[in-house]
């Protein structure tokens, strides 16, 4: 296997907002940032349809053509966007070592990670074909559009829960899909959910199928204890079962918690490596939000920046 080896003072693994945002501070500030956008160029907001909170945007706009957006503002300051997947990386030394697509070597005097963190899915085929016509997997970015009507959300967490009762506030009633018969949510928010007249809770259910051919006009729930299918007409349907960070590949070196979010120092987007970086949902599994995750690529970029002057390297 031939390798190119090239040296580079930033290296953004990843393109979501918190990405190109990392970008852009970074290439403003000289530093020459490299970025490799890995396997879904402009992360989970490309397969969102309609961003209405990020602000600056008073129409709304696209999730992929606001992440175009993102790129060409990242590439105007002179960004270097390149398409291809990280494969290795080695934190022992510094520079750090990164392997792109199994043949590319990097050597990196400060990294940032932005690889996100992706939604997992029940796996069905109405849910991967009505994905973003009613199928979502986040009420805070989509909800509003379902205000006045009745929807679905599938999920027994405390995320679900939160979720289930942001709904309850806009739309018309909402159905609790919970596959046992008990919720592993904290008790404070089951009890939220459980008085809330708007919400009905399906226990010991499961979904069988979105129904709705080119959007959500229900949902088929088979209650896995009595066998019963019951139809459910919905306009929209959200899947809260959780989240997960892609971040597999640094865990020999990178310290996370159990679910594989990166830890950060509090206030800071240094992890416990010196000089690498993590930003966006990465590191973030609270809040989870386009513009909270452009706000830490900020960061990471500024953290860097000093990290750059302090080593002498800028």
């Amino acid at each position: 296997m031939s390798q190119e080896i090239e040296k580079v003072k930033v290296l953004i693994i990843g393109s979501g907002p918190a990405g190109y945002t990392a970008a852009i501070y970074a290439a403003r500030a000289g530093m020459k940032p490299v970025l490799y956008t890995g396997g879904q160029p402009g992360g989970q907001l490309t397969i969102t349809t309609d961003v209405e909170n990020y602000p600056g945007y008073p129409d709304g706009i696209m999730g992929p053509e606001m992440m175009e957006d993102f790129k060409k503002q990242a590439e105007r300051f002179g960004t270097d966007i390149r398409y291809g997947l990280v494969t290795q990386v080695d934190f022992t030394l510094r520079p750090h070592k990164v392997t792109v697509d199994d043949q590319i070597e990097i050597q990196a005097e400060t990294v940032i990670i932005s690889t996100g963190a992706s939604a997992k899915w029940l796996g069905l085929e109405s849910e991967n074909r009505l994905n973003g016509r009613g199928v979502s997997a986040c009420a805070v970015c989509d909800g509003f559009f379902f205000r006045g009507q009745e929807v679905a959300i599938v999920g027994a967490g405390d995320t679900a829960c939160e979720e289930a009762s942001y709904l309850a506030n806009i739309c018309s009633k909402v159905y609790m899909i919970v596959r046992k018969s008990e919720m592993r949510a904290s008790q404070i928010m089951q009890n939220r959910v459980k008085n809330n007249p708007k919400i009905e809770i399906l226990w010991n259910s499961e979904t069988e199928e979105i129904l709705g051919e080119e959007e959500v006009t229900g949902v088929k729930v088979l209650n896995n204890k009595t066998g019963e299918i019951r139809e459910i007409a919905i306009s929209g349907f959200f899947v809260a079962i959780g989240h997960q960070p892609n971040t597999e590949i640094f865990r020999k070196f990178i310290d996370m918690d159990e679910a594989g979010y990166i830890k950060t120092i509090p206030g800071t987007t240094k992890t416990n490596v010196e000089g690498v970086f993590a930003c966006g949902d990465a590191q973030d599994n609270v809040y989870r939000q386009a513009v909270t995750a452009a706000g830490t690529g900020c960061m990471a970029a500024l953290d860097a920046e000093r990290f750059l002057a302090a080593h002498e390297l800028h």
